[in-house]
């Protein structure tokens, strides 16, 4: 069964505004908060400006959400106000959420219709690496403190169970036993069930405020009078229906993780604490015979900060000091360097996509001649981590009998690995293919035999020897695809230089006649 983790931020929005003001301490922020006074957070609204969010003097004046501003300040007369910024507060909200990385792959932050003030943390699994749940909810519960951040938490089955008691419990802190929601959740008042505010007016009206006024109601007639949204709504806090969520970030295939005694803050450490988890990591993918393609390290600071770093490889491997180099590389990459600031306090290695990798007999070599796709790989991903993946790219074989077709120039590591690392079936094919073929006029001896001369950007040449011809036809199935037969030859001149001409068209087929082109040149 699931457990659930609910973080509700009291009052989010001025605690964002707080932080940001504590950045930019030290540049005299022009119209600083003192977060001892009444502070409010205000938008624009029915009948005039709203009160959005309050601090904890402003509840204390006798203030609440959704009054109008002018009457606010005849309550109290020192009261400060700021504008709302809901996207930038989701934005904050984000961040932490990848800050909540560290004790879960699965974080979701709260949408609209949760508040957009809290998180969910899915931590099936993996609460026994924190000492246990509570030992999990007292870290998380300390970390946020020190970050300055009000929160209440709440343990359960369900989200809908642990936002209700966040919110509505009794305690800052409730881990509600396995199975027992609806013991946890008969007492709340129904506001706790998330339902619209007009939907909440309708059963205080009928006299309905707990849910355990409704939680054994007949449920046809609370489906008609209220809608099915209402039953859904209970259904999911109870665990009868399901309520997926949406994470943060993909869940990995694979996860190691690590927490420090000490922070440490240098490259070489980070280097060093990366490898340790890429070994805890190498025994799982061999054990399911796997290789890493993509993954992720996270590094959390011990501010709250998140260095998140992402690392493509060309080809399934799970070589940790060859993955560990590429790490270092991809930090030598970093605009600003290292920045540890107090130092990195923990660190998660992700696999976010593993495929399946062959296994190579790598004792007994059978020729000295034998080509090594893992040293390509390799190769590509070195200079992807220094370069940036949009600056490396290779050409990948494709399906096509029409040479400039046959060939696709994409990244370097796009793809299954297979597609490029297989051998792919060798033929007279030139190194260099012209981005468009170009007109030449030839001359052979008779109209369908090689060209004994031809003259190609202002150069006639002679020409010594040639073979062919390779007919390659246009591919019918293309409804579109107006190419006609091509005859292609190799040809070199008398200075030894080789070339890779086509004549379009055959003679004795009416219309237009035939035309030569150049199409590419050999090394």
């Amino acid at each position: 069964m699931s457990r659930i983790v609910s973080v509700w931020l009291r009052s989010w929005p001025i605690a964002r505004l707080l932080q940001a003001q504590a950045r930019t301490a030290a540049r005299s922020p022009a119209d600083p908060v003192d977060p001892e006074r009444p502070l409010v957070l205000v938008a624009p609204g029915k009948g005039g400006t709203r009160l959005v969010t309050l601090n904890r003097a402003a509840e204390q004046s006798g203030l609440v959400a959704g009054e109008l501003l002018a009457n606010a300040r005849s309550k109290v007369r020192d009261l400060q106000s700021r504008p709302a910024d809901p996207a930038t507060d989701a934005a904050a909200l984000r961040r932490l959420a990848l800050w909540c990385l560290r004790y879960t792959p699965l974080v979701s932050p709260w949408d609209e219709a949760n508040g957009a003030d809290g998180l969910f943390l899915d931590i099936t699994g993996c609460a026994h690496l924190f000492g246990g749940e509570a030992g999990l909810l007292a870290d998380l519960a300390g970390r946020l403190r020190r970050f300055g951040l009000r929160s209440r938490l709440a343990i359960a089955d369900t989200p809908g169970a642990a936002w209700a008691i966040a919110r509505y419990g009794k305690s800052d802190r409730v881990i509600v036993p396995s199975g027992d929601a609806e013991h946890a959740l008969v007492d709340l008042p129904l506001a706790a069930l998330r339902l619209p505010d007009d939907t909440r007016l309708l059963l205080r009206r009928l006299g309905f405020r707990r849910i355990a006024d409704v939680i054994h109601q007949p449920r046809a007639p609370l489906a008609a009078r209220f809608g099915a949204h209402f039953l859904d709504r209970l259904d999911q806090a109870l665990g009868s229906a399901s309520e997926p969520l949406s994470p943060l970030a993909p869940p990995p295939v694979y996860r190691a993780q690590a927490m420090f005694a000490e922070a440490i803050t240098t490259q070489e450490h980070v280097v060093e604490a990366a490898t340790r988890l890429l070994h805890d990591l190498a025994e799982d993918l061999a054990r399911d015979g796997v290789g890493a393609r993509k993954l992720r390290l996270l590094l959390f600071r011990t501010d709250g900060g998140v260095l998140s770093l992402t690392i493509g490889l060309a080809a399934p491997s799970r070589d940790a000091r060859h993955i560990a180099d590429l790490i270092a590389l991809r930090l030598d990459r970093l605009p600003r360097g290292l920045e540890a600031d107090f130092g990195f306090e923990a660190a998660g290695l992700h696999v976010l996509t593993a495929e399946r990798t062959p296994e190579r007999q790598t004792l007994l070599a059978v020729a000295d001649d034998i080509s090594d796709p893992a040293g390509l790989s390799h190769l590509i991903d070195r200079l992807e981590q220094r370069l940036g993946t949009e600056s490396v790219r290779r050409l990948h074989p494709h399906q096509s009998h029409i040479p400039e077709r046959a060939v696709l120039v994409r990244h370097a590591g796009d793809g299954p690995s297979a597609e490029w690392t297989s051998d792919v079936p060798s033929s007279a094919r030139p190194l260099l293919l012209l981005a468009r073929p170009e007109a030449t006029e030839v001359v052979a001896l008779i109209p369908e035999g090689p060209p004994r001369q031809f003259r190609w950007r202002g150069v006639l040449r002679q020409v010594a020897q040639a073979e062919g011809p390779e007919r390659i036809a246009g591919e019918w199935w293309r409804q579109t695809d107006n190419e006609i037969e091509r005859d292609y030859y190799v040809v070199e001149d008398a200075a030894g230089r080789r070339f890779w001409l086509y004549r379009a068209g055959l003679y004795g087929r009416g219309g237009a006649p035939p035309q030569w082109f150049v199409h590419g040149v050999f090394s």
